[in-house]
């Protein structure tokens, strides 16, 4: 079991069910939904990451004796909670929007059902996880379709966090990024790692030439040599000459970057290597990558932008209510219940979605059931999967499986979503009651 995730939360989550196992409220059965009401501005879809992550996060919270003793000597936990949080486990079901899927607003992301104290212990990990995750996956799709098949490469580790720079490297595996620089990324969950050189260790050799006979020592022709601490031009003939035109690749870091590769890539091919590819860092984000896409440029290296959500850091999802037994007993009835607080509304009753598709294949709308499951059409796609059942994970899968989902959930939006200009969702929510009725949806924006 890892380390336990009890205290990456929030003190008010203890409050509540502190004052829940006093009023006799806190084994009350609830459902309890993460959703977003709207994309970060000008957004036409988001992407699910940190699933997996979550997952894992539950299955590890558990209260150690020192955490215990901690909430006990500053006051915190009471006897009656402290007793109570020494033997949790969380017990309930999940549903959610596997790994990698496409979202819109009103998406019920996760969907979790059990005695509120249990679900509402979770509400902080779950949101820092899907909210980082899902803000990285996002920046990291556009990147790679605008990428047009080139690979990416996640190199932004020195620019956040020093744990968030592993959660970024995963979101962006699963969005379609070929590797990361992140070691631990590598170890803990599988993502390729990749790694040249920075000017440094040209700068610590007597002349170019010697820094680039040693990486290739140690490395071999397939290396990349960064070309760009001094002169460009001298050290690309240096770096052919040394492999005999077998250079792997040459990375640019500075300057017009379209203009470098193309000058880059005519010398290269003057000189025999034509197989050398050319590999282009500084800053990106996918509006400079999409205006290198005609640039002789074979891979993309991304830092800030990527682990930074493009601008939004976070997809503002938040984990509500929506649901409870109005008495202890298992079998009570479950009653809707939904926050009225002004811009920050929430829909009572659970909910179950899929995606209708229109007869060429296309997304057309998120369909949202209120309470009961939409009517499926014929052709519609169930999002909603089962991920843990009695607090058991049964839903656990691959980052390849990831991969491959957001691929295909991708390839059916409608060709207007993938426009880097702002707009309005690529397809509308459409909200339906328990007879199956439209009915009004607040997350639909209105012009």
């Amino acid at each position: 079991m890892q380390k336990s995730t009890a205290f990456l939360t929030d003190h008010y989550e203890l409050t509540m069910v502190r004052a829940a196992l006093g009023s006799g409220t806190a084994r009350r059965r609830s459902v309890f939904e993460l959703f977003g009401r709207k994309l970060p501005d000008g957004r036409r879809y988001g992407v699910v990451a940190g699933v997996g992550r979550a997952l894992d996060a539950i299955e590890a919270f558990h209260f150690t004796d020192a955490q215990l003793n901690f909430l006990i000597e500053h006051h915190i936990a009471d006897e009656a909670l402290a007793q109570y949080l020494r033997t949790y486990r969380f017990t309930g079901d999940v549903w959610g929007y596997p790994e990698g899927e496409i979202y819109f607003p009103g998406s019920p992301l996760l969907v979790v059902e059990a005695p509120f104290a249990e679900a509402c212990l979770l509400e902080t990990v779950l949101l820092s996880i899907y909210n980082y995750d899902a803000a990285v996956a996002s920046a990291a799709s556009r990147m790679t379709f605008v990428a047009d098949g080139r690979p990416c490469i996640e190199m932004g580790s020195r620019r956040t966090n020093e744990w968030a720079a592993v959660a970024a490297a995963r979101a962006a595996y699963v969005a379609g990024f070929a590797s990361t620089s992140n070691l631990e990324a590598g170890r803990r969950y599988g993502v390729p790692t990749a790694g040249t050189a920075a000017h440094s260790f040209t700068m610590l050799h007597d002349t170019e030439e010697a820094a680039f006979a040693a990486q290739l020592a140690a490395l071999g022709e397939n290396t990349t040599l960064l070309v760009d601490t001094y002169d460009v031009a001298e050290a690309v003939r240096t770096g052919v000459r040394l492999t005999q035109g077998r250079l792997g690749a040459v990375r640019l870091d500075s300057g017009d970057l379209a203009q470098m590769a193309t000058d880059v890539r005519a010398m290269l091919d003057s000189l025999g290597a034509t197989a050398t590819r050319i590999v282009v860092t500084s800053d990106l984000d996918e509006w400079q990558i999409a205006a290198l896409r005609s640039a002789p440029v074979d891979g993309y290296g991304v830092g800030t932008s990527l682990v930074t959500g493009s601008g939004a850091p976070t997809c503002a999802l938040v984990y509500k209510l929506v649901a409870r037994a109005t008495t202890d007993d298992p079998g009570a009835v479950i009653e809707p219940v939904a926050k009225k607080s002004a811009n920050k509304t929430s829909i009572g009753g659970r909910k179950f979605a899929l995606r209708r598709l229109g007869s060429n294949g296309r997304a057309e709308a998120e369909v949202i059931g209120i309470g009961t499951p939409p009517a499926n059409d014929g052709n519609d796609r169930p999002l909603l999967v089962e991920l843990m059942r009695g607090g058991v994970v049964v839903g656990r899968e691959t980052l390849q499986e990831a991969r491959a989902r957001h691929v295909r959930s991708r390839t059916e939006l409608p060709l207007a979503a993938l426009k880097m200009s702002k707009g309005e969702p690529a397809i509308p929510s459409i909200m339906l009651d328990p007879h199956g009725t439209e009915t009004v949806n607040p997350f639909e924006p209105r012009s």
